[in-house]
């Protein structure tokens, strides 16, 4: 009979518990963060969110980062903002704006802006400044953002103004939290500010919870063109190369609006590979070898330049291909095709390009090959 009694408790505690977690407001803390700086106060955030054991957090980036104290961090989609029950967005100063990269997923929410998708869940913002000149103005431009959707805008108010140094410069601001990440000599975020940050996480996770199904359920099916490139790169067992470093006064890309410019050599593992001129040192098929070498380099650096989400690739624009060969040789094309297969073999239609081929009588670095591309990216 106790067995039978403890079963039964076991059973009733298992469905307190279920039903406990049900009721918790559902909270996604969404950031951009460059340095650290804004991840430093999503902790800060969602540790507040959970500290009345009322509502879980989630920390998701807008875009993936190489910064290894973000990289673990998963990425949101723009379809599953819906599934929350709040959601506190995080992002750097960039000139008095939201940054870029919080700026771009943003762009990608039209479509729920036209289905009305986020009217009515409660947002809050946080940032992490520079100096903090232009932190109010960001401030009211991620709001303004926010409010074009008909979301709840939570603000911080004036709260934990005791603990703050005064000897120093703060963050704080009614609109939310703020950092100001380069100042020299002092720790940042300050520890008023993770204390700041902590109290709007916990007055936020309040009104989540107060909100928390009050408004009607919508199924709004985002249609998004990003493959994950990363799962076509490996069922096509192509791995990209770490990105070279530039052996002179310049960049491995430039971006110019939406296009981005990069040139590569036959550089692998810190060496040039297949060195020489085609007919002399090296043969077409060591020259093709080469080629691959080079595109591989090509879409490591693009890689880079769109934070690591080859999906940011609208298309290959333009490849041109300079070989390093003998004055009477003909066949640059049937070389160049290596290259040109590889970009549509990655990117299907996207990938298929304008082009240019020809020879030259040297390369610098000796390499047999040098590639230069051009592509349009969101």
């Amino acid at each position: 009979m106790k067995k039978l009694c403890s079963f039964f408790i076991l059973i009733l505690l298992l469905n307190t518990t279920h039903i406990m977690a049900q009721n918790k407001a559902k909270v996604l803390v969404l950031i951009h963060s460059d340095n650290g700086g804004t991840y430093e106060l999503a902790k800060d955030i969602a540790k507040g969110i959970e500290s009345e054991n009322n509502a879980v957090s989630t920390i998701k980036l807008v875009k993936a980062s190489q910064n290894p104290t973000l990289k673990g961090l998963p990425v949101a989609t723009v379809d599953e903002l819906t599934a929350y029950d709040g959601i506190a967005f995080g992002s750097p100063v960039y000139f008095g704006n939201i940054s870029t990269g919080m700026s771009e997923f943003l762009s990608k929410t039209v479509q729920l802006w036209t289905n009305h998708g986020l009217e009515g869940i409660p947002a809050t913002v946080f940032m992490s400044a520079g100096s903090g000149a232009g932190k109010e103005l960001a401030l009211q431009a991620f709001w303004n953002s926010l409010a074009v959707h008909g979301m709840v805008l939570v603000s911080n108010g004036i709260r934990g103004n005791e603990e703050l140094n005064k000897a120093i410069p703060q963050g704080n601001s009614v609109l939310g939290i703020t950092s100001m990440a380069s100042l020299k000599d002092v720790e940042r975020p300050t520890k008023g500010e993770h204390h700041l940050a902590e109290l709007q996480g916990k007055n936020f996770a309040k009104v989540a919870l107060a909100l928390k199904g009050t408004r009607p359920q919508k199924n709004i099916s985002i249609v998004e063109n990003h493959q994950n490139f990363n799962e076509v790169l490996k069922q096509k067992n192509i791995i990209l190369p770490q990105v070279p470093k530039p052996a002179g006064n310049y960049q491995p890309f430039v971006r110019s609006g939406n296009l981005v410019f990069i040139n590569q050599v036959a550089l692998k593992d810190g060496k040039i590979f297949n060195a020489g001129k085609l007919g002399a040192e090296v043969n077409e098929q060591q020259v093709k070898d080469a080629t691959k070498v080079t595109m591989l380099n090509v879409l490591s650096v693009l890689n880079e330049a769109v934070g690591g989400d080859l999906g940011k690739v609208k298309r290959c624009v333009q490849l041109t291909g300079i070989f390093n060969t003998k004055d009477d040789y003909t066949k640059h094309a049937d070389l160049m095709n290596v290259a040109s297969d590889l970009a549509v073999e990655v990117f299907g239609e996207k990938g298929k390009h304008a082009r240019a081929t020809f020879g030259a009588s040297s390369i610098p670095v000796n390499s047999s090959v040098e590639i230069q591309a051009i592509f349009e990216v969101e």
